[in-house]
């Protein structure tokens, strides 16, 4: 039961015999129906038939009766007395009377003489009141389930009353039936196929349920088996197998190879940071080491300016590579207001060293707000004009301003620039143009990732272009807080 495969022919086999029995219980039904009611129809056929002649004052000795066997007769009058049974009735029930054995009446079934005849004529039709002959009941008949032994052998039948009025105004009820037998023996043998043929039908659903179901599911083990080699292996640059077909079984395969490509994307990425972060450490620390060596062994040789610059430096390097992780966490910023206008006129105040002087343009129209972390955020601008100080001749400047539905904070030096088949490339984690610049000079080349990242998670974007100055202008964009 804990296979797919069986849970599915176990569902398909008991929904197909859920169906085919109710089908089948419909089908008996309503053949049963049509064959008590065609039975019906040849009991009160036979009834009427023995009415009329009884209606025609015919007597119960000449009563035609050829189909006696199939169809017995019996006859009561007013008070439920048996008058005529056909011949071979030796038990019956289900009619007014169960009695089969007639009690003898002269004025009943009897059929005037020539004497009567004549009299008759002479009296011009006048009968004395009396009608000149009977009449049969148009009412429908009423209908029962009975049992009758005709011959010695017992049977069911559907019995129907017609009533039956002689010429002498004697009311007669005629109980006439027809045989259930053939309803019977049709229901029989439609149940018997039905219950032959149910087993084999379910039998052939499972089996077809169970082989499409294989079939169908064939890749998905051949998926899995990749995933536990993967998994084994930790190589995840192997793919599972992609299967030709257009179905949800192969949107699976191409999801989980998007997603293995995505993982160990992030993965090397990882590894690369980590491998960056403790080459980038490891220079600091062997610098501080050294100066405390050499302080050790020569207190006077202390170099406590560059002792304090290295731990400095250090604190940042740890400070920025504790921020990245907890991006790529997926720490969300804050939701609190910010007027961007305002938070840069305040990054730009507190900035009292910087070698060359931050020009700030703020339009008016820029009052905007956004949501977000207020530190993130002055990170990304302190970021910003760290790089343009680094690399600026005489000029730094930041404009802020509106740009559709959001604020654009623009950061400009006239620098060397920004070659544009780098501008990609200077986003990523502790990369730097320039090689010659030494490590104290050029930083770790984490900021403008930091930067980037930051923007991302506010549904911002960070791009840089060439200023009208010569140098760089990178251009943060960050959404209207709604």
């Amino acid at each position: 039961m804990r296979s797919v495969r069986a849970r599915a022919a176990i569902g398909a086999t008991l929904v197909v015999a859920v169906a085919l029995v109710a089908a089948g219980l419909a089908v008996l039904l309503v053949l049963r129906d049509n064959l008590i009611g065609q039975a019906d129809l040849q009991a009160e056929v036979a009834a009427r038939e023995v009415a009329g002649q009884l209606a025609l004052d015919t007597r119960y000795e000449d009563l035609d009766l050829d189909d006696a066997e199939d169809h017995p007769v019996q006859v009561t009058d007013e008070e439920g007395r048996v008058v005529f049974v056909s011949k071979g009735l030796q038990a019956v029930s289900g009619t007014r009377s169960p009695g089969v054995s007639p009690v003898p009446s002269a004025s009943v079934g009897a059929t005037a003489s020539p004497d009567d005849d004549d009299d008759d004529d002479d009296d011009d039709g006048d009968d004395g009141g009396r009608p000149a002959r009977g009449e049969v009941s148009s009412d429908d008949p009423d209908l029962s389930d009975g049992t009758a032994t005709v011959d010695g052998k017992h049977a069911d039948y559907r019995f129907a009353a017609v009533e039956a009025t002689t010429s002498a105004g004697i009311t007669l009820t005629v109980h006439a039936g027809a045989p259930l037998a053939p309803e019977q023996e049709a229901v029989d043998t439609v149940r018997g196929a039905m219950l032959t043929g149910l087993p084999v039908l379910l039998a052939v659903v499972a089996g077809v349920t169970w082989l499409v179901t294989r079939r169908a599911l064939r890749p998905v083990e051949g998926i899995r088996r990749e995933m536990a080699a993967i998994t084994a292996s930790e190589d995840l640059a192997r793919r599972v197998p992609e299967p030709d077909s257009r179905d949800e079984i192969a949107a699976l395969a191409r999801t989980t190879n998007e997603t293995l490509t995505v993982l160990e994307a992030s993965v090397e990425r990882q590894r690369r940071f980590v491998a960056d972060a403790s080459h980038e450490l490891r220079s600091p620390i062997a610098s501080l080491r050294t100066q405390l060596e050499v302080a050790e062994a020569h207190p006077e040789l202390l170099d406590l300016p560059g002792a304090v610059a290295d731990t400095v430096r250090l604190q940042a390097l740890a400070a920025d590579l504790l921020l990245l992780a907890r991006l790529d966490a997926g720490e969300k910023p804050g939701a609190a207001r910010l007027e961007v206008g305002a938070l840069v006129r305040e990054e730009v105040s507190q900035r009292a060293g910087d070698r060359i002087p931050v020009t700030v343009e703020v339009a008016e129209e820029a009052a905007y707000e956004v949501n977000g972390s207020r530190g993130q955020v002055a990170r990304v601008v302190g970021n910003l004009l760290d790089n343009a100080q680094r690399h600026a001749e005489g000029l730094v400047a930041v404009s802020v301003a509106a740009d559709g539905r959001g604020v654009r904070v623009e950061v400009r030096d006239d620098g060397a620039g920004v070659p544009e088949d780098e501008r990609e490339r200077i986003f990523e984690r502790f990369v730097r143009l320039d090689d010659a610049r030494s490590r104290d000079d050029g930083g770790a080349g984490l900021g403008l990732a930091i930067a980037r990242d930051v923007a991302a998670r506010h549904g911002g974007t960070l791009t840089v272009h060439r200023a009208p100055e010569g140098g760089a202008a990178f251009r943060l964009w960050l959404p209207r807080g709604e």
